[in-house]
């Protein structure tokens, strides 16, 4: 049935971007934890990718987290001699986490959540006039 595939595509999206708001939000919470020994790496942001995946008992498409990652990139470095992980030059190397663009991936998840949960919502609506016709 169309308004099962439907259904399970929504769902799909809606756990693929649970996955992404989980990962913004420990990209914000360790957007200051820097390493505890001099040279040591700091917080390195993750990255989520989706994929599209295809439901072999109802043939229906559907994204799916494929992977999440490390973002690549040098740690921005800031002053501070009396931090215990900065170097010999008194330097600190600082997560590669950028607040603004959390904030832009978190608003974008959950857009795209609330949308799919909308579709969830009108499915289900449809599913229960269709059993009520046929009572």
């Amino acid at each position: 049935m169309e308004l099962d595939r439907a259904l399970r595509a929504s769902a799909a999206g809606m756990a693929a971007q649970s996955t992404r708001l989980r990962v913004v939000a420990e990209n914000l919470a360790n957007r200051d934890s820097t390493g505890d020994a001099p040279g040591a790496d700091p917080y390195r942001r993750r990255t989520v990718s989706f994929a599209e995946r295809v439901d072999r008992a109802t043939g229906a498409r559907a994204v799916a987290v494929s992977r999440v990652g490390q973002a690549a990139g040098e740690f921005p470095r800031h002053y501070d001699p009396a931090h215990p992980a900065a170097d010999a030059a008194g330097y600190v190397r600082t997560p590669n986490v950028d607040s603004l663009i959390e904030v832009m991936d978190m608003r974008e998840a959950q857009r795209s959540y609330s949308a799919n949960l909308s579709v969830m919502e009108a499915t289900r609506g449809m599913l229960t006039r269709t059993i009520e016709a046929l009572r």
